[in-house]
């Protein structure tokens, strides 16, 4: 009998499942092995410190951000007093997986079939990888972190089938030497409607390899074509490409993360991606934390109204930054004429520090008021078109 059964191991997962473990759970964590999800690998100091990330983890350093604009701007924003972690997420899946099985957490490779509940006693079922049978898992309680379009989700709480996502794909290539058009400490962000119509492209650097890729919504646009210009375009074309993988990334929370009963959903399964960035680690690793964190007072308090914590916890910290991403995305992304007043807007040097301060420190900073006044008269002057798109 376990206490809990965490359904996936990416980052959501295995962190609810080391965090259970360390609080005397019993837990047991069910993957599937070699899937790795399409993923820029961004991180920022505080998940670095929060989550005890060791520097043998990182595989570069991002010390600028260079945002490109629909005509081909170019606007380099420095990242002061500190810098952006890259990681392999084939590598740092894995570690955070190892890292809850050394805390206690049994592991089981397999793939999720189903919750079986017969005479007041529930089992996850899964699909042995090696064996091809099934296995039931006896518990008390299920964390759903098995991803975007999460058949936990989709089987246990309503409205998880209807969440918006955007398909991305990525190809990850032999890095280049340092170039004009590459630079192995900066990530590009390319707000260009030919690479993709509603959201964006990138180039971020890996150390020995890179990631490149977009994502969109509209389900007509060629993902692996687009991202095929936008590698011509960033000079990366003749790089040895040395994997493919495309996947849903959700584009907002779920109103309700639970069931009313034994089941919590954590990660993209409860759709916690940042709307206009798209990151996604950060936001995964709070939600396995926060899921764990409901899972355990539930346990304590035999409630199961407790469950609900995990969104309350969550959205108590992240819902403002949220709204403020989501409005940003709406705004800005519709157009071209409208991507290219956002590059404009980041020539700002109050629009780089604030925004990279927030990404750092995942808060919204409330310490410049007159910056943020400066920067609302320059978004408002933009999006009514009162100034050009050339104004800096």
């Amino acid at each position: 009998m376990y206490d809990v059964v965490v359904v996936g191991g990416g980052p959501s997962g295995a962190t609810a499942a080391e965090d259970l473990a360390r609080s005397g759970q019993r837990v047991a964590m069910i993957d599937r092995a070699g899937r790795i999800k399409p993923c820029g690998g961004a991180i920022p100091p505080r998940l670095i410190q929060d989550f005890d990330i060791p520097e043998d983890q990182l595989c570069a350093r991002v010390t600028t951000a260079r945002m490109i604009s629909p005509t081909g701007r170019k606007v380099d924003i420095p990242i002061e007093n500190g810098f952006v972690g890259m990681v392999n997420r084939e590598d740092f899946d894995e570690f955070l997986r190892a890292r809850a099985t050394k805390a206690g957490a049994d592991r089981y490779t397999g793939t999720y079939r189903r919750i079986d509940r017969k005479d007041g006693r529930k089992s996850v079922v899964y699909r042995d990888k090696d064996s091809g049978e099934e296995h039931a898992l006896e518990t008390k309680l299920i964390i759903g972190a098995d991803g975007a379009r999460s058949n936990v989700a989709r089987a246990e709480v309503p409205g998880a089938e209807r969440i918006p996502y955007v398909i991305a794909y990525h190809e990850i290539i032999e890095a280049p030497v340092a170039t004009g058009s590459y630079d192995p400490a900066r990530c590009d962000v390319i707000y260009d409607g030919r690479i993709s119509p509603d959201f964006y492209g990138w180039v971020f650097p890996h150390g020995k390899s890179a990631s490149v890729g977009m994502g969109s919504m509209e389900r007509e646009v060629d993902l692996k074509q687009a991202t095929a210009d936008l590698r011509i375009a960033s000079g990366l074309e003749a790089c040895k490409t040395l994997r493919r993988e495309g996947a849903p990334i959700p584009l907002r929370p779920l109103d309700k993360w639970d069931n009313d009963k034994d089941v919590v959903l954590a990660g993209d399964a409860a759709g916690v991606v940042a709307p206009s960035s798209g990151e996604g680690i950060y936001y995964a690793m709070v939600g396995g934390r926060v899921a764990a964190t409901a899972a355990s007072a539930s346990l304590a308090s035999g409630r199961a109204r407790d469950l609900r914590l995990a969104r309350q916890l969550f959205m108590r910290e992240h819902k403002m930054v949220f709204r403020v991403l989501a409005s940003m995305q709406n705004a800005y992304y519709r157009s071209d004429d409208r991507r290219e007043r956002f590059v404009s807007l980041c020539h700002d040097i109050d629009v780089q520090r604030l925004t990279f301060e927030a990404y750092m420190n995942k808060k919204l900073v409330r310490a410049r008021p007159m910056a943020h006044l400066r920067i609302g008269l320059k978004n408002l002057a933009h999006l009514t078109r009162l100034v050009s798109a050339e104004y800096t």
